[in-house]
């Protein structure tokens, strides 16, 4: 009797129901055989058979995505004052309306979470005093908030529901990171939820300018074996807080100068590339320290490889109007597997309805761009010199051991020797305009994209349901259809082409192969001018299409153009060239197509990582006759490797 009483007057005063270890039906009993009580036998029988809901718990607050665009904290007198706070809310990484998965970001105190966190964006020489309360349960160790330049350590931690106020100074202009854990994990370990808790610290110098500011964001679930099959993961990849198609579009007009800083605090590489157009690389840093680079010494790029942590600033020339993008080249990072939901395998990823071939069917990544026409612009006029003309065939080929289904492209047309149709390398001249009709004898639609080339009609860029005008888009290519590109490319250099549609199975499995624009074609000399490309067509890789490579011959005092094409679809790859006798340098030349100015043009150990995407051109002149090895391995450390033998002779 008396433990009904108190859990009744329990549930009155807190709204809670604790129950004691006692049946309802002994409370019963108790009750009506309780003289002193019958009268309210009645009343509380009936109170205790209902079921008394608990008090509701407040709501969880909802994060908003955080476009960068405005700075945190008061500024007054060189100060920047600053009250963070890490909190738990329901993060919408996809539509405002769709899913949501709790995580923890930053916040500033009184104000709502924001994925990423705040922006930290001062002048050159500000003192920062931060306040960071910690509303999670765990201890939270915090990076980055110290001074630039960096002296000492970089972070602090801050007790659960603790706070920590720090001061630092920014003496150093640049872009800069801060991050922050509660699970104890690196930054290269950190995919779960506090894979958010980051933001960007911009210190601006006097020549402050109209730019944007973009963090990358990474959040995975790992496989769970416990439960039925298939076992799929679930990953998000976000620009700002959100993934492609709800990442913000962006409109320029045809000549405007454009100023991004790029900042990836996120436990993965990502190799950034954009359509149509070269961008200048202004700085780059590891979110610690940044080199900013004088204006005659920035490489020109289409694609640059950002490590975990790193940052970069670039500028980019709107020349040409039409719709591109800008993503990260990385086939999964991009694709639809990405979702808050597990996306399992398609049973035949060749066939034509295994998924979204078209833009549509992107996600992750990815930024829209559209380049709208100044009025009263002129028209780039067409070269006189006479048009050439190809086909590309894409085609299946015979099954292996590795795949069910491979792919290769085959080139016919002007110029190609029926024998050497077989290798699918395009070897243009500058200046020369190209007509490439692409015939697709797959079962799957399929598209096109010529990455590096300043395509001068989006049209024919290569990403089906986008590339264009709204009102004028290019379609997919269809099982047995074709469609007809014509560009002219205006640099010469290194470059490549691809399929643009479900790039993980189709580039995974042959859809690419090199270009190379040259002054004077028949000038090109195989003997001293080599191409090694790293694909796909296996989990770790082929060159030139070879789990084993034939072996190459070089001679000692001549000089080579080594030609390095890097677009095995998920992996970053350390290339180098190796001897048992000792170290081996080569000289770096050209970047993406794009000659390297002096500064960065220099004699290094032949070693290198690159991402997909990227090319690098090097100079290297064997120095005595033996065995030398052209080398393509994970740069992860994991033991796979593809090794191209070289064979020395020490005669001209």
């Amino acid at each position: 009797l008396h433990a009904a009483r108190c859990t009744l007057h329990l549930a009155r005063c807190t709204g809670r129901t604790v129950f004691p270890k006692i049946p309802l039906t002994a409370y019963r009993t108790l009750l009506t055989r309780s003289p002193m009580n019958s009268r309210y036998a009645s009343l509380l029988v009936g109170l205790l058979s209902l079921t008394i809901r608990p008090r509701p718990t407040p709501p969880v607050e909802r994060i908003a995505a955080n476009d960068n665009r405005s700075a945190a904290g008061v500024l007054q007198d060189g100060v920047l004052t600053i009250s963070l706070e890490t909190r738990a809310g329901n993060w919408f990484p996809q539509a405002d309306s769709g899913g949501s998965e709790l995580m923890q970001s930053f916040g500033e105190t009184g104000k709502p979470l924001q994925i990423p966190g705040p922006l930290v964006r001062v002048p050159v020489g500000t003192l920062v005093r931060a306040t960071i309360h910690n509303s999670t349960e765990a201890p939270l160790t915090l990076h980055g908030l110290v001074s630039r330049p960096a002296a000492g350590a970089d972070s602090v931690i801050v007790d659960p529901n603790g706070t920590a106020h720090i001061e630092f100074t920014l003496k150093q202009a640049g872009t800069f990171a801060y991050w922050g854990s509660t699970t104890g994990s690196d930054l290269e370990d950190r995919k779960g939820i506090d894979s958010q808790l980051s933001g960007a610290i911009v210190v601006d110098s006097g020549d402050i300018r109209s730019d944007r500011v973009f963090v990358l964001g990474v959040w995975g679930v790992p496989i769970d074996s416990s439960g039925p099959k298939p076992w799929v993961p679930r990953d998000v990849m976000v620009i700002n807080g959100k993934m492609w198609p709800f990442t913000e579009r962006f409109s320029y007009t045809q000549g405007d100068s454009v100023h991004w800083r790029w900042v990836n605090p996120t436990a993965d590489a990502h190799p950034m590339h954009l359509h149509g157009f070269f961008f200048s690389v202004e700085s780059a840093g590891d979110g610690m320290t940044d080199t900013t680079f004088a204006p005659g010494n920035r490489r020109d790029v289409v694609t640059e490889l950002m490590l975990p942590g790193g940052t970069m600033s670039l500028s980019w020339l709107a020349a040409r109007p039409g719709n591109w993008l800008f993503h990260c080249h990385f086939a999964f990072h991009v694709s639809h597997y990405l979702s808050l939901e597990r996306i399992p395998d398609p049973v035949d990823p060749g066939a034509a309805d295994a998924v979204d071939h078209s833009v549509h069917g992107m996600t992750g990544l990815v930024l829209g761009l559209q380049v709208k026409a100044r009025p009263g612009s002129v028209t780039e006029t067409r070269s006189p010199t006479p048009t050439r003309r190809l086909h590309l065939f894409v085609r299946a080929v015979p099954k292996t051991a590795v795949r069910e289904e491979l792919y290769a492209f085959v080139v016919r047309g002007d110029g190609i020797r029926r024998e050497d149709s077989t290798d699918p390398t395009l070897i243009l001249r500058k200046d020369q305009p190209v007509e490439i009709t692409v015939v697709n004898e797959l079962r799957a639609p399929t598209s096109v994209h010529w990455h590096g080339i300043e395509v001068q009609d989006s049209y024919v860029d290569g990403v089906p349901g986008w590339s264009g005008t709204n009102d004028h888009l290019a379609p997919l290519i269809a099982p047995g259809d074709s469609f007809r590109v014509e560009f002219t490319p205006t640099r010469q250099g290194t470059y490549m082409y691809h399929s643009h549609s479900n790039e993980e199975h189709q580039i995974g499995n042959g859809l690419y192969a090199p270009i190379l624009v040259m002054n004077d074609p028949t000038t090109f000399d195989r003997t001293r001018d080599r191409v090694f490309i790293l694909g796909g067509e296996g989990e770790d890789g082929r060159i030139n299409r070879q789990a084993h490579p034939d072996t190459s011959f070089m001679t000692v005092g001549t000089t080579y153009r080594v030609r390095v094409i890097q677009i095995q679809p998920d992996r970053r790859v350390v290339f180098s060239m190796q001897s048992p006798r000792g170290n081996i340098s080569w000289r770096a030349v050209a970047k993406d197509g794009a000659e390297l100015p002096s500064g960065q043009s220099a004699t290094r150990p032949a070693r290198v990582i690159m991402g997909p995407g990227e090319t690098e051109d090097f100079l290297f002149t064997p120095s005595a006759p033996g065995d030398l090895s052209f080398v393509a391995g994970s740069a992860l450390g994991s033991t796979w490797r593809v090794v191209a033998p070289i064979k020395v002779s020490g005669e001209r």
